[in-house]
């Protein structure tokens, strides 16, 4: 039952709206950005658009996918708003949101799961002075230096619906903001932010995409439990900023820090590290499962694993090299302490050969790949993360991006590489294909969809 989840890591492109001038349409066409340094800045683009995929599914598995099977074309047609109002000289009203209307082979139509309404953010900003910021609302904070995987964006679970790329970068952009109020703010050596996310529900049963909310705002998934962030960063050096953090959730507590320093002109090194007190992946999800009622109680008896909470470390370790002719190439290593070692892969393919003819037996092992999807975690240790992005490539306007994902355990992969032309101000074009490959018993060689081939319009306005 948890396939659907699965699929999402390979969905089609989204390409991240810029920050634009409300009186420049050519500024209204989105390019990738970084996030500011400020918490939040003036942003008005808003588009419609369309997008289909056709996928390749593999014939058979060697631990057998619960029903429902993944969808082998899907088609969403949505509106995108990003805009933000002043409401006076101190004051700001953000809002984003997209309203999706989708179909699939796996989907009946019409149908009220057709639609869903996502309130990415809403909320409103006072600025007392030039170097202070209050926020109160649905806020999108993020976290991390790094691309492929931000150990430290501590507000990531939960928050990605329906994506329409596996490009993390895009991903951490296009998501659902935490109800929360949050302060910054800057001073003569670095700046220092506090931010308190409060419980207004209980946890609930990860979502298929044949079931999501229509127009729920999604507050089980993003307000099941009090947080607290602080982190301040240091300029140290005009070389040298690193950042701090330290976050609460529940009934546990992480540190992190941010690093990034210059190697030459053309080249920057940065590492991303978090380390707190918790349980094996395995373990939080059979723990996730029971409490959601999605598991049985004697689900923990299926694979090895250890539920006492230790020390675990979490790493990005990398370089960006750009060059002239604004091509950008990330390079990283990623370690996930808490993620499957290589027994604990034998296990998952060990258990469904043993107890493969028990009822639920597959659909608890594909649980745990959902439930790491869903808190946007590598389900592997160790990982390998590659990332080129061409800004008008061959010609004017023309963005090119490829991306892959490695399991250096087993040598598995999945690849994406994605088209975007911008026809005119008001229009853009895409294509996007992505891939799995690996050995049968292996991490990515396991995905049931094989490749995906997606094309979108937009139109913006």
């Amino acid at each position: 039952m948890m396939s659907g989840k699965i699929t999402l890591l390979l969905a089609g492109l989204l390409i991240t709206p810029a920050l634009a001038d409300d009186d420049t349409d050519l500024d209204r066409i989105p390019t990738e950005t970084t996030v500011a340094a400020a918490p939040t800045s003036s942003k008005n683009v808003n588009y419609l658009g369309d997008a289909f995929q056709a996928s390749g599914l593999r014939n058979s598995l060697p631990v057998a996918l619960p029903p429902p099977s993944p969808a082998s074309w899907e088609n969403w047609l949505f509106l995108d708003t990003r805009d933000e109002w002043r409401l006076g000289d101190d004051w700001r009203l953000n809002y984003s949101g997209r309203l999706n209307v989708r179909t699939a082979n796996t989907l009946p139509f019409p149908d009220h799961d057709n639609v869903i309404n996502e309130l990415r953010e809403l909320f409103v900003e006072w600025q007392p002075n030039e170097s202070t910021w209050v926020e109160a609302g649905r806020i999108n904070i993020r976290n991390g230096v790094a691309l492929g995987f931000n150990p430290t964006d501590f507000f990531r679970p939960r928050t990605v619906i329906d994506p329409l790329t596996a490009d993390p970068s895009v991903l951490r952009e296009d998501r659902l903001g935490t109800l929360m109020i949050s302060t910054q703010t800057l001073w003569r050596y670095g700046s220092a932010m506090m931010a308190y996310a409060p419980r207004v529900t209980l946890p609930t049963a990860i979502y298929l995409p044949a079931n999501e909310p229509s127009f729920d705002p999604g507050l089980d998934r993003t307000n099941a439990q009090d947080r607290f962030l602080a982190k301040t960063s240091l300029n140290i050096s005009d070389a040298f900023n690193p950042e701090l953090l330290f976050t609460h959730a529940g009934t546990r507590s992480q540190i992190g820090a941010n690093l990034t320093a210059p190697a030459g002109h053309d080249t920057v090194l940065y590492l991303e590290w978090a380390g707190g007190v918790r349980s094996d992946l395995i373990a939080d999800a059979f723990h996730y499962g029971r409490t959601t009622g999605s598991l049985p109680a004697s689900v923990s008896a299926l694979l090895p694993n250890d539920p006492d909470a230790r020390f675990m470390n979490d790493l990005s370790a990398g370089l960006s090299y750009a060059t002239e002719n604004r091509m950008t190439i990330n390079l990283e290593y990623h370690y996930h302490q808490a993620g499957f070692s290589s027994a604990d892969w034998h296990n998952w393919f060990a258990a469904s050969a043993r107890r493969g003819f028990i009822p639920g037996v597959s659909a608890a092992l594909w649980y745990i790949r959902s439930y790491a999807q869903d808190q946007q975690e590598p389900i592997g240790q160790h990982s390998a993360f590659l990332r080129l992005d061409w800004q008008d490539a061959f010609v004017k306007d023309l963005e090119l991006t490829a991306l892959a994902s490695i399991d250096l355990q087993d040598g598995s992969g999945f690849m994406q590489a994605s088209a975007a032309y911008n026809l005119s101000r008001a229009w853009t074009l895409s294509a996007l294909a992505s891939a799995s490959y690996g050995a049968r018993e292996s991490n990515y060689g396991t995905l049931p969809v094989a490749e995906t081939v997606l094309v979108r319009a937009m139109r913006y306005f």
